[in-house]
């Protein structure tokens, strides 16, 4: 057996991933949009259920909204009501009872802000959808639109305090359904991170005038998640690190904030960037956003998750046992196989167990 960093173990409060190769959230825009929407189904149970299956130690859902209009689309997930979170508790159950590995599953809640009520990305049409064909008016620190979209209504000090209450009621639905752990999406230019950019909050109030204010909302929901889950549960936070912009969100102005996160009880933050302002120029490429990872790893004290371009076994091997994150997030190449730790634990000469129904496709010599 061949001593790997990815598929060793990782503790986070009293949760213990087996390993750390993990599934980034992803959104499928696959819910009905009837009924008031949000509802997850069938589809939903199988694409993460097969993550499950095929080794990966920790599963995120993609982004729930814990509120109607926080949906990126009409086809997103919620986490708003009872009927969904009882939908992601069959999903959990399954991740819980099917996974060979010890897999373990989270929800990631999100707010999509200005970024909301959008078309999907495989709808034949783009933009904003229209109040008349299913679509809302979106909110956010100002009236400033996302380029393309349409204008969203600036947040009074009552909307503010609404979506915190939502983010906390959401986390408890969660939690009542089973989660092993929660992410706030903090991250890609929605509702959090359009406080935290300044690029985005121009506000001159307590939401905004400095870097404190522009960072009070996204700690104020890590606060109020926090009170409503079991303190043995671990909390993660996905954030943007740099907006690729002049004048935007940087690294060093990240590191602080993970570390203020860090001693408010978060407990691994999921480092990705980008997604506030459409002239973002990101200089994407393998292991691009790796570095961001690693310096908030360094400098805030705080576990981390490296995401991006991280495709094969050897990358994610050489992330961890260099220190650049905690562990590796998975996304296109998850889609591309989902048996992805499989093979990986298989290339990097470490044992993993399958699910015995898979028993006779376990690889002797090659894969």
């Amino acid at each position: 057996m061949t001593q790997s960093a990815l598929f060793s173990p990782l503790q986070l409060r009293s949760l213990t991933l087996p390993h750390r190769g993990w599934v980034s959230p992803m959104c499928q825009y696959s819910c009905s949009p009837d009924d008031g929407g949000g509802v997850p189904n069938d589809w939903h149970l199988v694409h993460l259920g097969a993550f499950a299956t095929g080794g990966a130690a920790l599963i995120l859902t993609e982004a729930a909204a814990v509120n109607p209009g926080g949906r990126i689309s009409p086809r997103d997930a919620g986490m708003y009501t009872d009927e969904q979170a009882a939908v992601w508790e069959r999903i959990v159950d399954f991740v819980h009872r099917n996974s060979a590995a010890g897999g373990k599953i989270g929800a990631q809640l999100a707010h999509a802000g200005r970024k909301g009520s959008t078309y999907w990305p495989f709808a034949e049409q783009g933009g904003s959808v229209p109040e008349d064909d299913g679509g809302w008016v979106t909110q956010g620190p100002g009236n400033g639109a996302f380029a393309g979209l349409a204008s969203p209504a600036k947040m009074d000090e009552a909307d503010i305090e609404a979506v915190i209450s939502d983010f906390a009621a959401a986390a408890k639905r969660a939690v009542d359904a089973g989660f092993d752990t929660v992410e706030i999406h903090g991250a890609h230019g929605y509702l959090l991170h359009e406080f935290q950019s300044p690029l985005i909050n121009n506000r001159d109030d307590a939401w905004g005038g400095n870097e404190s204010g522009r960072n009070r909302l996204m700690l104020a929901v890590v606060d109020a998640v926090r009170a409503v889950i079991p303190d043995s549960m671990p909390l993660l936070l996905r954030i943007s690190a740099s907006d690729w912009a002049e004048g935007g969100v940087d690294i060093e102005a990240s590191v602080r904030l993970a570390r203020e996160a860090a001693s408010r009880g978060v407990d691994l933050v999921d480092v990705s960037s980008g997604g506030a302002v459409a002239h973002q120029r990101i200089k994407a490429g393998p292991g691009y956003q790796t570095g961001f990872s690693a310096q908030i790893r360094r400098e805030a004290g705080v576990p981390t998750g490296a995401v991006g371009f991280l495709t094969s076994s050897g990358q994610a091997e050489h992330t961890v046992a260099t220190g650049q994150a905690d562990g590796v997030f998975m996304a296109r190449a998850a889609l591309r196989d989902p048996h992805w730790w499989l093979r990986a634990a298989f290339e990097l000469g470490h044992p993993l167990e399958w699910v015995p129904q898979y028993h006779r496709a376990v690889p002797r010599h090659s894969f």
